[in-house]
């Protein structure tokens, strides 16, 4: 009988301790939980860390993640207001509010990161369409930019960025109040999105290095203009320069020569008017000096007899004067 009441003891601890153990269950401090009977979701959230019970073999826990997540968007290629096809690649922390909401519409975190990438990247697909490009790479639009000094004075927008109205991170918040709004509907709370990467597309990419070769191109060409101006100058100056020096010189010269036919007349003037014998010995040596000149080793010439010229060599020959 000992044995009997034993044996029943324990058969009924048994089934306590099983639907103690099936009733019974623990929430940690990372999570919250789902009470369904039947599928459905019976009684509010769990939120609180701890040992919880439930109707065992009816009632199941459905555990939900209560720590931020992390959602990575797909890199894709959308289109700006100003036609330019870049590579947008976005991320994003979210976490789930409404833990009820939440399962009765996405039941798990698979289908909630689904509905991240349907929501956020049409949000974001939205946005790039209605700004252009220098609004979503340009930061902020009270940021200064960085001008390089030597296209501060370039010809036309050389070197300069254009004015934006919102910038980047006006962009990512108007991103974030969109796709805030439909989440909720989900019970999801979105924490920030946020642009990781933004690439150009190929052809794109070409034209503003295009771009970037045509401005270095006209600073090239301006300095080659302000060079060849600069040179202009220069040989203006130079040659204005040899003229006067030139001119100087030439009238020095003259000067020097008028001086020297006054000198040389007044020694003409005064050798004439010492004597006879003093004017011809003159005459004769000036006509000795032009023999020298004109008179070479092969020279013919064809004199009259009476000439100024011929009249020494007719002196200084006996014959000829016979003749």
């Amino acid at each position: 009988m000992q044995s009997v009441k034993a044996t029943f003891f324990a058969i009924i601890v048994f089934v306590g301790a099983f639907f103690v153990f099936n009733a019974a269950y623990t929430i940690h401090e990372t999570e919250q939980a789902i009470i369904t009977q039947f599928g459905k979701p019976v009684g509010e959230p769990i939120t609180s860390a701890g040992l919880h019970f439930k109707i065992p073999f009816i009632q199941n826990v459905n555990q939900i993640e209560k720590r931020i997540l992390a959602w990575d968007g797909q890199s894709n290629e959308m289109p700006t207001k100003d036609k330019t096809y870049i590579e947008v690649d976005t991320f994003g922390r979210w976490r789930i509010q409404d833990p009820k909401q939440f399962f009765l519409r996405l039941r798990d975190e698979r289908s909630a990161q689904s509905r991240l990438d349907d929501i956020l990247g049409s949000e974001t697909r939205n946005a790039i369409a209605k700004h252009e490009l220098i609004e979503i790479v340009r930061t902020t639009k009270d940021r200064e930019p960085v001008v390089d000094e030597v296209l501060s004075d370039a010809p036309g927008n050389v070197g300069q960025l254009y004015p934006i109205t919102k910038g980047r991170a006006l962009i990512e918040e108007e991103i974030y109040q969109q796709a805030a709004e439909k989440l909720k509907d989900f019970g999801i709370e979105l924490l920030d999105i946020r642009f990781k990467r933004i690439n150009y597309n190929e052809t794109v990419r070409q034209r503003i290095y295009e771009r970037m070769i045509s401005e270095r191109q006209q600073i090239a060409e301006r300095f080659r203009s302000e060079g060849a101006g600069e040179a202009a100058r220069i040989l203006g100056n130079k040659e204005r320069d040899m003229q006067q020096i030139e001119s100087e010189a030439y009238k020095q010269i003259q000067e020097i020569q008028g001086a020297a036919d006054a000198k040389a007349t007044e020694i003409y003037a005064s050798a004439y008017n010492q004597s006879r014998e003093s004017a011809a010995f003159y005459e004769l040596l000036k006509t000795l000096e032009t023999y020298e000149t004109v008179i070479e080793g092969e020279t013919t010439m064809i004199l009259s007899t009476d000439s100024d010229l011929y009249r020494f060599m007719k002196n200084s020959n006996p014959k000829l004067e016979k003749d």
